[in-house]
């Protein structure tokens, strides 16, 4: 399937289901070194490409501020999930258990192998052979899995601020009262969902700059609440925790120290379960620390891709 752009210049991979996967690409290695698509061994960090999966309803744009100090060394691609940020979603109705042949819209099903797979078509598309994945919250998960089911595709794995499922209280806490989660995103949408979850002391990085909400809370509102609820239903019954014992990539384990979604505990978990993972615990307020301490996780995570060779 072809790549394509639009009016306003963002660019887009189509997938074989019909679904588009919004993605910027930005890169600032000298030139005249080496194609980061290389798959050499002997590749110095400036040949090689990052992925960065942001969580729930983020979107690429997040990372903005990451950009800088990560692509004058490595290309760097940011990619809109599934009813994320410009990504388009699957209408109600176009699931692949629906029989009417006169629907217009590609069948579609969110199960693990239908989103992973549309990030490995991602790569595909763009001749990408392997990556240094960087999956944040709900993100890092995706990039659990990935690693599981496509070793040969990552370099190395970094999860930042990564449950390894949701349990029923965080699936409580996120329906803010209404039925589930993804019915509290289809009545609320995307905005009113987002300022509810500002209103609970460790979420959303409100603290730092109190112009930073109103900014958070734009961006949020570009995603549509039906995309974000087909995506909460996706994420309500997805475990990571069958795929840990699989991953056999060099991991770096980015643990927030006052997340109210995963424990420090939760996270040294994980690195036991995970051979050889390395764990960094943050210092810094809420959950999102890939923003409130932003300096300190790229330092982190650039010299864990330094060390690799």
């Amino acid at each position: 399937m072809p790549l394509e752009s639009d009016s306003s210049g963002r660019t887009y991979v189509v997938h074989p289901n019909g679904q588009k996967s919004h993605y910027i690409l930005d890169s600032f290695v000298d030139p005249w070194k080496p194609s980061s698509s290389s798959s050499s061994s002997s590749s110095s960090s400036s040949h090689q490409t990052i992925l960065i999966q942001h969580g729930f309803g983020r979107h690429a744009e997040f990372w903005y501020h990451w950009v800088p100090i990560l692509s004058r060394r490595y290309r760097v691609i940011r990619r809109d999930l599934r009813g994320h940020g410009y990504s388009s979603y699957p209408k109600p109705g176009t699931d692949a258990d629906d029989d009417d042949d006169d629907d217009e819209e590609e069948e579609y099903r969110y199960d693990v192998d239908t989103i992973v797979g549309e990030m490995v078509d991602t790569l595909d598309q763009l001749g990408v052979e392997k990556v240094h994945f960087l999956g944040e919250s709900t993100g890092g998960m995706l990039g659990e899995i990935l690693a599981a089911k496509y070793p040969e595709r990552l370099s190395s794995l970094t999860v930042c601020s990564a449950p390894t499922h949701l349990p029923p209280s965080a699936l409580a806490l996120f329906a803010f009262g209404h039925t589930d989660w993804p019915t509290a995103c289809r009545v609320l949408g995307s905005r009113g969902w987002a300022e509810a979850l500002a209103r609970i002391p460790g979420t959303i990085p409100i603290d730092a700059d109190p112009d930073y909400l109103p900014w958070y809370l734009d961006q949020i509102d570009v995603s549509h609440g039906e995309g974000l609820a087909g995506y909460a239903e996706f994420l309500s019954t997805l475990d990571a925790r069958p795929f840990l014992d699989k991953i056999k990539v060099p991991t770096l384990i980015l643990a927030p120290s006052q997340s109210v979604a995963t424990k420090v505990e939760e996270q040294r978990w994980l690195q036991e379960q995970i051979d050889g993972a390395k764990l960094e615990v943050i210092e810094g307020p809420g959950h999102e620390i890939y923003v409130t301490v932003a300096e300190k996780c790229q330092a982190v995570f650039l010299d864990f891709l330094d060390k690799l060779g």
